[in-house]
């Protein structure tokens, strides 16, 4: 059989002048950053996230700019907005412009400490029912659904009498005591979604022990959902204190908050109305912006909803 010289000539490479074909076009990425770059596209969370931003801000500065005393009376007594008082005086000559962000710090930190706190030991409890299961999970969810049925309400009136105090400290321990509930039952069906898959077989069978399986593995990878559910547990929260602040079993004076502010607003409402405006307005804002950036920030996590 005759031979025939196959030059290299014909033979040309398509497509591939370079020979890049194996070069990565893209950078690495890790989850968290791939998470921050979708949030970034989801408009109305960013929005959200400058509007709380700023909320904050001036939770924090607020007062120190106005140059009032949150609770120093004057003889300006409810004057509406101005260069000199920009939200206005209250009934006593105080500015509303110091005192609407100092109620903010109140209402923000109870919102934010309360959430934070049921978050933590709602996924704890919720781990351990999951990951016990049989017997163990059904007693423990059983306590779950007594504890839900009392009417947070009741357990605010019972603690103000028994400690006489209607302070920060027992609004957060009476909103926690029944709060956490719901996140157990979130982070409970989380866990035994993950309880059967491979790793957490293999760390089993590696004689690893529960407690680390809990917090290294399962409570890592429903990290996600617990963020999410915190950021929709802050307005809740929030809602809560303004609702016993205003119906009288919440803050006190000398302190305040925007549920205080409103409460204190509403006997004048129909003829100085900036005065219950503007606590109103930042209730409804903070709730609304932490809704919003709840929503964007689960799209963003759930890999689920990629689009």
């Amino acid at each position: 059989m005759e031979e025939k010289n196959l030059s290299e000539d014909l033979f040309v490479i398509e497509g591939c002048d370079n020979a890049d074909s194996e070069k990565i076009a893209r950078p690495q990425t890790t989850y968290w950053k791939d998470a921050w770059r979708r949030l970034k596209q989801n408009h109305l969370a960013m929005i959200a996230l400058v509007i709380l931003l700023l909320i904050v801000f001036f939770t924090i500065f607020g007062p120190a700019i106005s140059g009032y005393s949150y609770d120093k009376m004057s003889a300006d007594m409810n004057q509406g907005p101005s260069a000199k008082h920009w939200f206005g005086t209250d009934s006593l000559g105080r500015d509303l412009f110091a005192r609407v962000w100092v109620g903010g710090r109140v209402s923000i930190i109870i919102g934010v400490v309360g959430a934070v706190i049921t978050t933590v030991v709602g996924s704890i409890y919720g781990s351990i029912s999951a990951f016990a299961g049989g017997r163990v999970d059904s007693i423990m969810m059983r306590i779950v659904e007594i504890i839900s049925s009392i009417p947070y309400l009741i357990v605010v009136i019972l603690l103000s009498l028994m400690l006489d105090d209607s302070g920060i400290g027992s609004i957060l321990l009476a909103l926690c005591l029944v709060g956490w509930c719901p996140t157990a039952r979130l982070v409970r069906g989380q866990i035994l979604q993950l309880s059967t898959a491979e790793y957490v077989t293999a760390a089993k069978t590696l004689g690893v022990s529960n407690w680390k399986i809990i917090t290294r593995h399962m409570i890592p990878n429903t990290m996600s959902v617990i963020i999410v559910n915190l950021t929709f547990r802050i307005p809740g929260y929030i809602f809560s204190e303004s609702f016993l602040s205003y119906v009288g079993l919440g803050i006190k004076t000398p302190n305040t908050s925007w549920g205080m502010l409103a409460a204190s607003a509403q006997s004048n409402m129909f003829f100085y109305p900036y005065q219950l405006l503007f606590p109103a307005l930042m209730i409804g804002l903070t709730m609304l912006s932490f809704t919003l950036f709840g929503d964007g920030l689960r799209d963003a996590l759930d890999p689920k909803l990629r689009r």
